[in-house]
């Protein structure tokens, strides 16, 4: 006998067949066959299946490979170069300090910062005294060697956070973050006595080094020009100020 599936209403398929045997019924269900899937885990090398990885795909592949990893350390090298030629371009040609373009485009990042972020921060502008007098009096070389004095002593009394940088001539900058102008007078003065107490020997002479400087604390929206002046116009105040007069009667 057959039994039907009548849930489809058009193909009657058999599900089963059914054999009889004396008084006891044994059904037996017709398996479906079967079919034999492959492994995925077949060993490959790169996607290649070990069974075509013949010598010459492995030679093609090695030097492949090769010209790769030469490529990656070309790159390597570049990146290097690419680092150390904006580190020369940002120093200063005399002094251990940047440049004036590298200093002029921290000062408009800082300005950017402290308008986001409100908070102030300061820049302040160094003059060195009477360079042209040691020029004249002991050659420009001495000069120099004054220059470079006054960039060491202000690296080595600021954070790593600010920034120094030679504005060109007897002239340099630095950028004090987060610093209000009291903080930065502070600093500054600092940085005019540490200067000053240096003594540059040059040819058995020793020069003295004294600076004067401005502070201008900026809080964001100001142009770099702008801050640099007011800087500026700070220093030419304090450099030029008339010494005050002491009456004796």
């Amino acid at each position: 006998m057959r039994v039907y599936d009548r849930s489809d209403r058009g193909v009657k398929a058999p599900l089963a067949s059914v054999k009889r045997s004396g008084s006891a019924t044994a059904n037996t269900v017709t398996e479906i066959p079967k079919v034999a899937i492959a492994p995925s885990d077949q060993a490959s090398f790169l996607g290649i299946p070990q069974a075509e990885l013949t010598p010459p795909v492995r030679s093609a592949i090695d030097k492949l490979l090769t010209e790769v990893q030469g490529l990656r350390n070309q790159l390597a090298g570049a990146r290097k170069r690419i680092v150390h030629l904006e580190e020369l371009a940002d120093r200063d040609a005399l002094t251990p300090v940047m440049n004036r373009r590298a200093f002029v485009r921290e000062l408009a990042r800082m300005i950017a910062f402290a308008e986001r972020y409100d908070v102030p921060g300061s820049v302040i502008f160094f003059d060195v005294d009477r360079l042209k007098r040691i020029n004249d009096a002991y050659g420009h070389a001495a000069g120099d060697a004054v220059l470079r004095r006054v960039a060491e002593v202000l690296l080595g009394k600021l954070r790593g956070s600010d920034v120094v940088g030679r504005l060109g001539g007897d002239e340099f900058g630095v950028i004090l973050p987060q610093a209000d102008k009291h903080a930065a007078a502070t600093k500054a003065a600092a940085l005019t006595g540490a200067i000053s107490a240096e003594m540059v020997a040059w040819e058995g002479a020793r020069l003295e080094v004294s600076v004067s400087y401005g502070v201008y604390t900026f809080a964001g929206g100001e142009e770099v020009h702008e801050a640099l002046h007011a800087a500026d116009q700070a220093m030419y105040a304090q450099k030029h100020q008339a010494p005050v007069q002491t009456r004796h009667v």
